[in-house]
């Protein structure tokens, strides 16, 4: 059977299963930058604090997928809970870097303008280097969205929700009836997910971005 006549039929459960992927990809990137936000906002002044976390988010992102998420099935089970923790976890790891890049990189004649008129450090983060270094953190969650959208498949391994379960499925069963077609519509699902995310974000780009910094 074709693509098309596999898919035809499916519309609802496809549909479903998309939503699910986009569902667990978003929350976990969502959870994951705001995490990777107050890291680097916590370390991101202090010169060795912040090379260690560069450092240690880098060689983290080493870590094998599949292995990290079968040590979290010891403590969580299987299911949404070490999908989730998992995914959220590489979120975290590109926007870690970009946000403390970002927030070194804004002018120290910006910080002492802004000190000089008597706003308090909190401040000054929340409405003067965040804010600057917002294109740069952007930069790092476009690229998170990128790796977990494509990494959440994996979750399929653990009963996790998602296209995942359709790619796997398709493989194991390759040579039988729509084996194949399972397999392609589910890789293709993930692409267009993949490329509606990316879309926003730069439209986010646009409406968040100061004309004088993009």
């Amino acid at each position: 059977m074709d693509l098309w006549g596999y898919i035809h039929g499916r519309e609802g459960f496809l549909a479903f299963l998309t939503y699910q992927h986009a569902s667990l990809a978003l929350q976990t990137l969502v959870v994951g930058s705001v995490i990777a936000v107050i890291i680097a906002a916590a370390v991101y002044r202090l010169p060795l604090a912040s090379a260690l976390t560069l450092t240690t988010s880098r060689v983290a992102l080493t870590i094998p997928s599949l292995a990290l998420l079968a040590l979290l099935i010891v403590p969580f089970g299987l299911g949404v809970v070490p999908s989730f923790i998992m995914l959220a976890f590489f979120a975290a790891l590109p926007v870690i870097g970009n946000a403390i890049v970002g927030l070194r990189s804004v002018p120290a004649t910006v910080v002492e303008s802004a000190q000089g008129i008597g706003l308090s450090r909190w401040r000054i983060l929340l409405t003067v280097e965040l804010p600057i270094a917002w294109p740069i953190i952007l930069t790092g969650i476009r690229v998170s969205t990128q790796m977990i959208v494509g990494v959440a498949a994996i979750v399929a391994y653990v009963l996790g929700p998602g296209l995942g379960s359709l790619i796997f499925n398709g493989l194991s069963r390759l040579g039988g009836a729509n084996a194949l077609a399972m397999a392609l519509t589910g890789t293709i699902l993930i692409v267009i997910i993949a490329l509606v995310f990316d879309a926003l974000l730069v439209l986010l780009g646009r409406l968040t971005i100061a004309k004088g910094l993009s």
